[in-house]
């Protein structure tokens, strides 16, 4: 479950925030245009919080990324990867 602390590190100057509630967020890259959908499964002992989905583009389908212990951890996998797509440069 995401506790409104977790859901501060999501920067609405990186991303474009579709949706949010206690286990999912969607978002768009305001750099790359990706969407990234993250999911708090909340399985007890799974030792797992976050999967990390992933699109490129909207028509596409969502596949699985990645998984992190925490939404800050998916945030910075996200900003890392939009760093790699775009070769270390930010839009703008």
């Amino acid at each position: 479950m995401f506790s409104s602390e977790d859901l501060k590190c999501l920067d609405p100057g990186f991303f474009n925030i579709i949706a949010v509630d206690d286990y999912d967020v969607t978002v768009m890259s305001r750099n790359t245009g990706h969407y990234w959908y993250l999911h708090s499964p909340e399985y007890p002992g799974e030792g797992t919080a976050v999967i990390i989905f992933h699109k490129h583009k909207y028509s596409h389908p969502y596949h699985q990324h990645g998984r992190t212990n925490t939404l800050r951890q998916a945030v910075r996998g996200i900003k890392s990867h939009d760093k790699w797509k775009m070769g270390g440069k930010r839009k703008g």
